[in-house]
């Protein structure tokens, strides 16, 4: 790029913003429905139900540990398509930027979401950019819109959730939350520790081809495992019971909540999958998990349970009881 940062007439509608355009999102993220620059991308879909997704990203730093804005956008969406058992094809990108954000980082961001959409095997087709001036926005947003094609695999399990159905999630919580907290406030601890965010369709894939019995599945963003399994449980006649002690803390993140006063289930996380199955399948389903790389540390964490009906119940290390609730704010703003 001729400029080290961007400028107004990047979002211009001139040439400046065509060759820019060309030179940065058409050169990475580059194939033959994006080419065209039509104003719209026309897609052969698969004769299937078509999952549709959105969703804005506006975290804060924009590059933190284990990824980066663009990473996120793309693992996201990919997430939020495939824990409804569809198979992700193909993305639109929309890129708001701030007048005088380096040039650099913004090749950083795209070449990352490129690298991202080829390892979850997806096309990003269309696409917008925005230039705003310098103080109305905090440096780049983005939005990212997906569609997907299901089932996946063998797709989701008819059957309604119900009495003794295991809970299952594919690894460690907490770990987006405190890697953004610490690149954000500056915070030094003995261990590096990275955010978990990662593109789970392979994962969710090999569990969906192999198994019939998962029946319900989500991605425990913001509010982390708490606002997911509250939704889970609200307004339906069962509950669900919870093993703190089977619930994937790495030792560093527990540390670090423990020093600020964090609960784990409340921290988001961008890499992983909470699963209701039927108790049949948990075993197998277990070692589906754990056989892929993102799922290495996978577990049973509890079941669903008659009694309590909306209400999440954890049993505490020492055998007590109390009731998981989603967090009444949002701890970490901009976090995703």
């Amino acid at each position: 790029m001729p400029d080290s940062v961007v400028t107004l007439s990047h979002g211009g509608g001139g040439e400046t913003m065509r060759r820019f355009i060309r030179e940065l999102f058409v050169r990475e993220f580059g194939n033959p429905r994006l080419d065209a620059l039509a104003d719209s991308a026309l897609l052969d879909l698969p004769t299937a139900q078509v999952a549709f997704s959105t969703d804005s990203y506006v975290i804060k730093p924009l590059e933190f540990p284990g990824g980066d804005i663009g990473k996120l956008a793309v693992c996201g969406t990919v997430n939020d398509l495939a824990v409804m058992g569809a198979r992700p094809l193909c993305l639109s990108v929309g890129f708001i930027l701030e007048e005088g954000l380096e040039f650099a980082l913004l090749e950083r961001v795209v070449q990352s979401m490129a690298r991202e959409a080829r390892a979850a095997g997806v096309e990003i087709v269309t696409g917008d950019t925005k230039v705003v001036p310098r103080g109305d926005c905090d440096g780049l947003f983005i939005n990212t819109s997906g569609i997907g094609v299901r089932p996946l695999g063998h797709g989701l399990a008819s059957e309604p959730i119900q009495d003794g159905d295991a809970l299952l999630i594919s690894g460690t919580i907490g770990d987006h939350g405190v890697a953004v907290l610490t690149a954000r406030e500056g915070l030094a601890f003995s261990t590096r520790i990275e955010s978990d965010c990662a593109s789970l369709a392979g994962l969710v894939g090999r569990v969906l081809e192999s198994s019939r019995g998962v029946k319900w599945m989500r991605d425990p963003t913001r509010g982390g495992l708490a606002a997911v399994l509250t939704e889970l449980v609200e307004g339906r006649p069962f509950g669900a019971l919870i093993r703190e002690t089977f619930v994937p803390v790495r030792e560093d993140v527990a540390a670090v909540c423990e020093l600020l006063g964090f609960d784990p289930m409340h921290l988001a996380n961008e890499g992983k999958v909470v699963i209701v199955a039927d108790a049949r399948d948990a075993d197998s389903i277990l070692t589906l998990l754990r056989e892929h790389p993102l799922g290495t540390r996978a577990a049973v964490i509890g079941r669903i349970i008659a009694a309590g009906a909306g209400t999440v119940r954890v049993e505490t290390a020492v055998g007590g009881l109390r009731r998981l609730q989603r967090p009444a704010g949002e701890l970490l703003p901009r976090i995703c």
